[in-house]
């Protein structure tokens, strides 16, 4: 087995440390000199390490001041996953299809238990967003914006910090590759309105396996436009 490397080791120790003390996000770490003498390396490893846990939000430097336990936020994921999407060059559509299915399966998944748990004043919040997208729409106006609040405040209910987080992820990966690729915005927004109106109308109704059927019905309309745009049709 090969020896682990260096710099990988002392992010697991770094890492281990925030854990151990139980530093949450924005509290500060040992100084450099700190960590060279407790984790018994250079200053120069100690900075590499650090480097690294930075670029995935694990810890910030802030320069001047000290380094402190980062957010760990989804950034990281979404760079990543944005940069993989666009480097296939070859399978566009595919490759835009992936981030739409995960999507899929996680909102349909997901709306059944909403179904049991939104309350009146969450779906008085997604009928203003929806009204909001007609108001919009009524003036050519596109709403991307509107979109991603809507799927935001359908799962407020759950309670999961996690949900809205994952999905903005997987949403704003779509956007950026979208934007990357120049595909127009909505082609029909009167027909997106009407498809989350449908599922505000079936989760008001306590009806989940509507729902959970307005929600597939939305996906495949996002999926067959991106098709469409990717063959040049529409």
């Amino acid at each position: 087995m090969s020896e682990e490397p260096r710099t990988s080791r002392i992010q697991r120790q770094v890492v281990q440390l925030i854990l151990d003390r139980r530093l949450t996000a924005g509290a500060p770490l040992p100084t450099e000199a700190e960590l060279m003498e407790s984790l018994g390396v250079s200053r120069n490893s100690v900075r590499e390490a650090l480097k690294a846990l930075q670029a995935l939000d694990i810890v910030e430097i802030r320069h001047g001041y000290g380094t402190y336990v980062g957010q760990a936020s989804l950034t990281p994921l979404v760079d990543g996953l944005t940069f993989r999407t666009l480097a296939r060059h070859d399978d566009d559509t595919g490759a835009l299809d992936e981030i739409l299915q995960v999507r899929e399966v996680l909102e349909v998944g997901l709306i059944r238990r909403v179904a049991a748990t939104v309350t009146e004043a969450e779906l008085g919040k997604l009928e203003d967003v929806v009204t909001r997208m007609e108001s919009a729409g009524g003036t050519g106006r596109s709403f991307p914006e509107l979109d991603r609040e809507f799927h935001e405040v359908l799962y407020a209910s759950l309670g999961n910090d996690l949900v809205p987080q994952l999905l903005a992820a997987f949403w704003t990966v779509f956007r950026r590759v979208s934007g990357a690729r120049g595909r127009p915005d909505d082609p029909s927004p009167e027909i997106t309105v009407r498809r989350h109106r449908d599922i505000v109308d079936a989760l008001r109704a306590r009806d989940a396996e509507g729902a959970q059927r307005a929600m597939a019905v939305h996906f495949r309309g996002i999926e067959a436009r991106a098709a469409q745009e990717s063959r040049g049709v529409g």
